[in-house]
């Protein structure tokens, strides 16, 4: 089965809760709660209003003990206690300190502090704050004692200094945007180290409402692409989406880095690495290089082998392949490697390596290693699991042919995505490519090999029970150490970012409630045997708003399923964006019925689905009950559920019909066809800033491209875009398509009109 994804349907606003508590019921006992909250893992959460459940002990002691918290016995943890105590009194600062450059008017509102003694000094486990954001921005320095001399060493080498209760704490206002070193020395001598997050109080909010395009980038294939869409494909769509369309962006799924197969998991939110792409999406025809090479009698039949995969996706029924794809491409790539870098090329391959550094090295190193132990590194002989050990510094050396192939490969990729995102703006995209960013990576990829030391060891992301899954939910993905990022002045999740923004106009931060906490597991436990760790949001949330307002981009938190109170407040006050879906948007606590266009949230990217859920025809003709069914999915009668689909979809038709949205088409379209118009004239009658249109929806694609709850029952990831009949629908296909003209038609009509003026 898939490992259910994070904003998993249904009811993103209905309670959740599931009979049972995981583990025993009753206390935990009054020391191992005071401990487990000063390192922030939960000792109990609420998953529905009223309702509170007690964690499991052994889930308890297992988060503590990833955090290197000895709690196996009462001594050892009231031991631990007694120092964390000592600890948090004796320290001057905390190990981060956010600094919000400026002031807004609203109450700091949300989840925004760390763990109770609080790496930024935030309020203690979590829960809303009282103060004000001015007050805020001093809460970590308040404790100080007067006469307190504070120096500050900003990331360019420049000084600052004042005197904590003499000078006043407005100097930290004059700072510049960045992550500066700040040194504390008390009037009897003690001193404190911390890292200074100095942020913007928020990202800038997108200017004028915009509309554009939502798809999974491997199945846009044009009679180009080598057996799925690549960059080429991204580039092209963009220009044409921008030029012909009058769309603001395109969303794209994560371009993550892969890990390599045979067979390789076709899904793009389990990767390898985040912070590095994976170069199957490359055009090679692209790759300057692929002119001069000379070896033409080898190339032609790895060309025409690309047109057969082609050919096999479009006309034949078969799935996306894409060991296939990558096996082709490898074959072709280290052809074009054997032609020589110009000066200039060689130049800029010479910056790229330089300016990524380590990361890069560490990241193609694993690649290389991977080539000779498999694609698991906790199975590799125990020398090579340190990407710090004297055996993998003689493997580099010794593989540094492929490492050098690895890091060109991802030299390739940035710059075709980095091209990609100009032909957008220079289509008039005022956004561009909106990327997509995983919760988490594999546990045997690159990422969890060479930050391993940032990773909670023997523990796995997921979620708790609730009323849609009573047994919870594992992910298989390796949660961050909040203690490790605090100490590190979050320094892994800003070089993601950075890496990310470099060619993104747009983020959408999946799950992104995981910035505040997440639902960690014990290895070889059930979901139910998990625990809440929270990580400081304020931390995160002040790392991501400096590397967004660095790079000019807007942010989209992936908001939907149970959401815990005042998270949503908490990325608003920062201009994070939410994420509303059109199915989902009921006044859940008044009548349920469905939420009328004025009530929605301005500040989101309002869509009709997503890549998990059903297709909007699908919905409309309840072909997603019917699948399920025949997939043996359904835990109700069908009758039941397609009674329950059927009543939903026709409470939102008559809303539709009742507003005067739901119209007659041209072209003698289908009624299904006209449903779909109308759900989109009722999106621009919202006040969203932003209108996501799902491009499966444009020509009337029945199939998700994702079923969560399934793995060979269904082809997960590996479908190319298809008509009402099933028929794969090129990029060519897309542009010439009269029944997308007339959809993309309504939404570039009324996209730029106020929002309730549509008529």
């Amino acid at each position: 089965m898939t490992e259910p994804r994070p904003d998993e349907p249904p009811g993103p606003h209905q309670p959740s809760g599931a009979p049972g508590a995981p583990g025993a019921p009753g206390s935990l006992g009054d020391e191992l709660t005071r401990l487990a909250a000063l390192h922030g893992v939960a000792a109990s959460y609420s998953p529905s209003p009223g309702r509170t459940v007690t964690a499991s002990a052994t889930a308890v002691v297992a988060a503590l003990a990833a955090l290197d918290v000895d709690a196996s016995t009462p001594a050892a943890a009231r031991a631990a206690l007694t120092a964390r105590e000592r600890e948090r009194d004796e320290r001057l600062l905390p190990p981060t300190v956010v600094c919000w450059l400026g002031a807004t008017d609203d109450p700091a509102d949300g989840p925004t502090g760390g763990p109770a003694d609080g790496p930024t000094g935030g309020p203690a486990g979590g829960g809303p704050a009282a103060e004000s954001d001015a007050a805020c921005r001093a809460a970590a320095l308040a404790g100080l004692p007067p006469g307190t001399r504070l120096d500050v060493e900003t990331e360019w080498g420049e000084a600052r200094s004042w005197v904590h209760g003499v000078d006043g704490t407005d100097r930290v206002d004059r700072l510049p945007p960045g992550v500066h070193r700040l040194t504390a020395t008390a009037p009897d001598g003690r001193t404190g180290q911390a890292h200074l997050i100095a942020a913007p109080p928020r990202l800038p909010t997108p200017a004028g409402r915009s509309y554009g395009l939502l798809v999974q980038l491997y199945s846009l294939l044009s009679h180009r692409s080598w057996g799925m869409g690549d960059l080429g494909d991204l580039a092209e769509l963009s220009s044409w989406a921008g030029r012909a369309l009058g769309a603001g962006f395109v969303q794209v799924n994560p371009l993550h880095a892969g890990v390599p197969g045979p067979p390789a998991d076709p899904s793009p939110y389990r990767p390898s690495s985040r912070r590095f792409p994976d170069p199957v999406h490359l055009r090679v025809e692209d790759v300057p290089e692929f002119a001069y090479a000379e070896d033409r009698e080898r190339l032609r039949p790895l060309l025409e082998r690309a047109g057969r995969l082609r050919a096999a996706v479009l006309d034949e029924g078969a799935l996306i392949d894409r060991d296939a794809v990558w096996e082709l491409k490898r074959e072709a790539l280290e052809l074009v490697r054997r032609v020589p870098l110009g000066p200039g090329r060689r130049a800029a391959y010479a910056d790229f390596l330089a300016e990524q550094g380590r990361a890069l090295e560490d990241h193609a190193t694993w690649y290389a290693l991977a080539e000779v132990h498999g694609s698991d590194w906790s199975r590799w002989p125990e020398g090579l699991r340190d990407p710090r050990s004297t055996e993998t510094a003689r493997a580099r050396a010794a593989l540094a042919d492929r490492v050098d192939f690895h890091s060109w490969l991802a030299w390739l990729t940035d710059a075709q995505l980095t091209a990609a995102q100009r032909t957008a703006r220079e289509a008039g995209m005022g956004i561009g490519i909106v990327h997509d960013l995983a919760v988490g990576v594999h546990p045997g990829g690159a990422d969890a090999w060479a930050q391993r030391d940032h990773f909670a060891a023997g523990m796995s992301v997921g979620a708790p029970p609730d009323a849609f899954n009573a047994r919870g939910q594992d992910w298989g993905l390796p949660p961050w150490r909040p203690d490790r990022l605090a100490a590190s002045g979050y320094a892994p999740f800003r070089r993601l970012l950075r890496a990310l923004f470099r060619y993104a106009g747009a983020l959408r931060i999946d799950h992104v409630m995981g910035l505040f906490r997440l639902w960690w597991i014990p290895r070889g436990l059930p979901p139910t045997e998990g625990t809440y760790v929270r990580y400081d949001a304020e931390a995160m949330l002040a790392v991501l708003v400096l590397e967004a307002s660095r790079a000019g981009a807007v942010v989209i938190g992936e908001d939907l399923g149970t959401v815990e109170p005042g998270v949503r407040e908490a990325l608003d006050r920062r201009g994070v964006l939410g994420t509303s879906v059109l199915w989902f948007e009921r006044d859940w606590e008044g009548s349920g019925r469905p939420l009328p266009a004025e009530r929605w949230r301005a500040d989101c990217l309002a869509t009709a689905t997503t890549h998990d859920l059903p297709s909007t025809a699908a919905r409309l003709t309840g072909e997603h009950v019917e699948l399920r069914h025949r997939l043996g999915l359904l835990t109700r009668p069908l009758e039941e559920e397609r009674a329950e689909a059927a009543a939903d979809t026709s409470e939102w038709l008559a809303l539709l019909a009742e507003l005067g949205l739901l119209r007659g088409t041209d072209h003698g379209a289908s009624s299904e066809e006209a449903g779909i118009q109308a759900v989109h004239r009722f999106l621009l009658r919202t006040p969203a800033r932003m209108i996501g249109l799902w491009l499966p929806d444009t020509v009337g694609d029945r199939r998700p491209q994702n079923l969560p709850g399934t793995w060979d029952q269904y082809p997960n990831w590996r479908l190319p875009v298809a008509d009402a009949e099933g028929r794969p629908v090129t990029l060519e296909d897309l542009a010439a398509s009269p029944r997308l003209h007339a959809l993309t038609d309504v939404l570039r009509t009324d996209a730029r009109a106020a929002p309730g003026d549509t008529d």
